[in-house]
C-alpha cells in the first residue's frame, strides 16, 4: 500500500527541526576544528586601522565564507543563499544559532577577498600544515644534535597557466573594443562642457570604424593584407579620438567619467601606443603587452600544450610534498620555471629542517645551475644523467627503472592540478581583479589541503583505534592463557 505524503509540511512543525542539536560528525564540524581561527583574526584585522565606523564583519564570517564558495563552487549570491539555508554553513562561519536570513549581502564577497590576500592565505596554510604535522605520531628527531640532519623526503615541483576569464583576443578585436570605448567618454565629455558655444562635435566616424572590422571579421579567411588595412583604419580612429580626448578635456574635466571608464582611457592609451609600435615595425609581440581593457593585467603565456599554444592568466609554481600542495609563485608575467627550483627546495628546508632526499622534475628544471645546486646538498633531481649512457646493461636498465618510477612519481603534482581546474575551477578565474585572482588561486589550493588534513586525521584516528583494539586483544588473550594455566595446576 502506498500513501500519498506530498502534502506541504505546515510552517509550525518547521521550528522543530531547527532547534535540534547539531552533528558532531558533519563535516563542516570537522573542518571548522581544523582551521586556525586565532591567526585569521590577526590576518585580517590588519585591514583596520580606524576605530570609527560599523562594527566589521567577523574574521571567521569572511574566511568561512569564503572556503564555502570555493569548496562547493558557488557564484557570490549562490554562497550567500545556501549559508542562509544550511545551520551546519552557518556553525562554521561562527554564527552562535541559525538565523533564517541571510548574514551578509553577497557584494561583501568581493571584500572579503580583497582583505585576505594571496601571502595571508598562504600564511594560513603553513600554519595548517604545521598543526597537521603535530598530530603525526612519527618521530624524526636524531640521536646526535651535533650532526646536521640527513636529507629526508621527496619535493615534487610543477608550474600550470591559470586562464582569466576574458575574450580570446586579437589585434583587430582589442582595436575595435579601443574605438567604441573612447567614442562613449567623447560623447560623455561632450554632454558636459562648459564652453556650449561650440556646436560642432568631434568627429568619429564610427559607422565606418564598424564596417571596417566587420568586413574582416565576418570573412571565414581575409588576407594578410586586407587585415593590415583593417587594422590601420582602427589605428587612425583611436589615434582620432584620443586626440579628440585631449581637446575635449579642456571644457571638461575627466572626473566626470566613472573610475572604470577613466581606467579604461589610461589602459586605451597604452595599448595604442603598443599596437603603434607593433604596426609600425611588423612584429608580433612587445614587452607587457595588453590583451584585455577590462584586466589589463592579464598577459599571453606561452605554454606550448596541444590544446592551447598560449594562455592568458597567471602563471603558478607548486611544490608537492606528501600530497600536500604549497602555492609558491602567482604572477601575471611569464617566467622560467626552472629558475624557482632552488627557492622551492630552500622553502622546503625552512618548513621540515633538512633538504630533500629528491628532487622530481620536468626537462626544465634540469640546467646546470640547477644540477650544480642540488649535487652541491646531496639531492638527486630526476630525469636521465648527463654524458653518455653506460655500457654495463645491468647498470642501464637500473638507471632507466629509476626514471620511470621518477615519472610515476610525477604523475602526483599532475594530479594535484587536474583536481584543482576540474573540481574547484581552477581551468577559469572570474574574478576581474588582480588582488582577488590571486586570493581565489590560494584559496583553491588551501581547500585541496584541507581535505587533505581531513583524511589525515581520519586515518590517524583510525589508526589510534585498531591499536586500542590490539592492545585489548593482546590483554584478553594473556588474560587466557594466565586462566588456563591455573586450571592446568589445579
Amino acid at each position: 500500500m502506498y500513501k500519498n505524503t506530498s502534502l506541504e509540511p505546515k510552517m509550525a512543525n518547521l521550528p522543530y527541526f531547527l532547534d535540534t542539536t547539531l552533528n558532531v560528525d558533519n563535516r563542516w564540524v570537522k573542518l571548522s576544528t581544523l582551521i586556525p581561527w586565532s591567526d585569521v583574526e590577526e590576518i585580517y584585522a590588519l585591514n583596520f586601522t580606524s576605530q570609527k565606523g560599523p562594527k566589521a564583519i567577523s574574521a571567521r564570517a569572511a574566511f568561512g565564507s569564503l572556503i564555502i564558495q570555493v569548496k562547493l563552487s558557488l557564484t557570490d549570491e549562490e554562497t550567500v543563499e545556501t549559508i542562509a539555508e544550511n545551520p551546519y554553513m552557518q556553525y562554521f562561519i561562527g554564527l552562535e544559532r541559525y538565523e533564517q536570513k541571510a548574514p551578509f549581502d553577497s557584494s561583501m564577497m568581493t571584500h572579503f577577498r580583497k582583505r585576505f590576500n594571496a601571502q595571508g592565505i598562504k600564511d594560513i596554510d603553513e600554519l595548517l600544515h604545521s598543526a597537521t604535522r603535530e598530530k603525526s605520531d612519527v618521530s624524526d628527531d636524531d640521536s646526535d644534535d651535533d650532526q646536521p640532519p640527513s636529507n629526508k623526503g621527496s619535493i615534487i615541483v610543477d608550474a600550470s597557466c591559470v586562464p582569466a576569464d576574458i575574450h580570446y583576443p586579437t589585434d583587430l578585436g582589442l582595436l575595435n573594443k579601443a574605438r567604441e570605448k573612447t567614442e562613449d567618454i567623447i560623447d560623455i565629455l561632450w554632454r558636459n562642457r562648459s564652453n556650449v558655444d561650440e556646436k560642432v562635435k568631434p568627429r568619429t566616424y564610427r559607422e565606418i570604424g564598424r564596417k571596417s572590422f566587420l568586413s574582416i571579421v565576418l570573412q571565414k579567411r581575409a588576407s594578410k593584407k586586407k587585415r593590415r588595412q583593417a587594422l590601420e583604419k582602427q589605428l587612425n580612429s583611436v589615434r582620432r579620438n584620443l586626440s579628440s580626448i585631449n581637446e575635449l578635456k579642456k571644457y571638461a574635466d575627466l572626473s566626470l567619467l566613472k573610475s572604470n571608464l577613466y581606467r579604461d582611457l589610461l589602459v586605451i592609451d597604452t595599448l595604442y601606443q603598443q599596437q603603434q609600435y607593433m604596426y609600425d615595425n611588423n612584429v608580433k609581440s612587445v614587452n607587457d603587452r595588453i590583451v584585455s581593457i577590462h584586466q589589463p593585467h592579464v598577459r599571453p603565456i606561452v605554454r606550448g600544450k596541444a590544446g592551447a599554444h598560449t594562455e592568458f592568466g597567471a602563471k603558478i609554481s607548486i611544490s608537492v610534498v606528501d600530497g600536500w600542495s604549497f602555492l609558491d609563485t602567482i604572477n601575471f608575467d611569464a617566467y622560467n620555471e626552472g629558475s624557482e627550483l632552488i627557492s622551492q627546495i630552500e622553502q622546503y628546508k625552512d618548513r621540515f629542517g633538512y633538504y630533500p632526499e629528491s628532487a622530481h622534475a620536468d626537462k626544465i628544471y634540469r640546467n646546470k645551475v640547477n644540477r650544480a645546486y642540488c649535487k652541491k646538498h646531496g639531492i638527486r633531481i630526476s630525469g636521465p644523467c648527463l654524458g653518455r649512457p653506460p655500457k654495463d646493461l645491468k647498470l642501464r636498465k637500473e638507471q632507466k627503472e629509476i626514471q620511470r618510477q621518477d615519472e610515476a612519481v610525477r604523475n602526483t603534482v599532475e594530479g594535484c592540478f587536474g583536481v584543482a581546474k576540474r573540481r574547484y575551477k581552477l581551468d577559469r578565474i572570474f574574478t576581474k581583479i588582480k588582488g582577488s585572482s590571486k586570493s581565489l588561486i590560494a584559496l583553491i589550493f588551501m581547500v585541496m589541503n584541507l581535505e587533505k588534513a581531513m583524511a589525515f586525521i581520519a586515518v590517524v584516528y583510525f589508526s589510534i583505534i585498531n591499536t586500542f583494539r590490539r592492545i585489548i586483544r593482546q590483554v584478553q588473550g594473556s588474560s587466557q592463557v594466565i586462566l588456563f594455566k591455573t586450571l592446568i595446576i589445579q
